[in-house]
């Protein structure tokens, strides 16, 4: 029987909810709202893509990712250097990268971010691969909204993406 690897996790209280923190190996894997509704999906897609048990702990990796979220809260930190991996499609994993070239402060509408992918008829297919990020903040999917600027879909709840928006002095006019 081949023995399976570990990802430790350990809840993190933002201002805005609790999250979920993962690590696997040295790196970063999961940065979950715990309230979310589709987090069950995203852990066992980590699970049974890493062959790994999630267990209750924390690591070197999700302590420097605390401590970062520390510091975006209280507006110290604009730009996290975390260690990430991605689990997901090669799709998904195209869009959660072009979500790190969203700057701080600034937002993009789901189209745009097909456009720059270079698929600009896969808004939806964007839309759904922001939903399954399993890295939010991190990957800053709250930075993406709806073309006529409103706030749309956000695993934390709308609530928390407008936070997160008016932390970084970008919130859109209509909720």
């Amino acid at each position: 029987m081949i023995e399976k690897s570990i990802i430790k996790t350990r809840r993190y209280t933002s201002p805005c909810g609790t999250l979920t923190l993962g690590s696997f190996g040295d790196k970063l894997c999961l940065c979950e709202w715990h309230t979310d509704k589709h987090g069950d999906i995203v852990q066992r897609r980590l699970k049974r893509t890493l062959n790994a048990n999630l267990e209750e702990g924390t690591s070197e990796v999700i302590e420097k990712a605390a401590a970062q979220l520390n510091e975006f809260f209280a507006g110290r930190r604009k730009v996290f250097d975390v260690p990430l991996l991605f689990v997901g499609t090669d799709f998904q994993k195209t869009v959660w990268e072009e979500l790190m070239n969203v700057p701080f402060g600034k937002t993009l509408s789901y189209g745009e971010m097909a456009r720059r992918i270079g698929k600009p008829k896969a808004v939806r297919a964007v839309a759904n691969a922001n939903n399954a990020n399993p890295m939010c903040i991190f990957a800053p999917c709250h930075r993406i909204i709806g073309s006529d600027h409103s706030l749309t879909g956000y695993a934390g709840g709308l609530d928390a993406k407008r936070i997160l928006l008016e932390l970084e002095g970008c919130c859109p006019a209509k909720i």
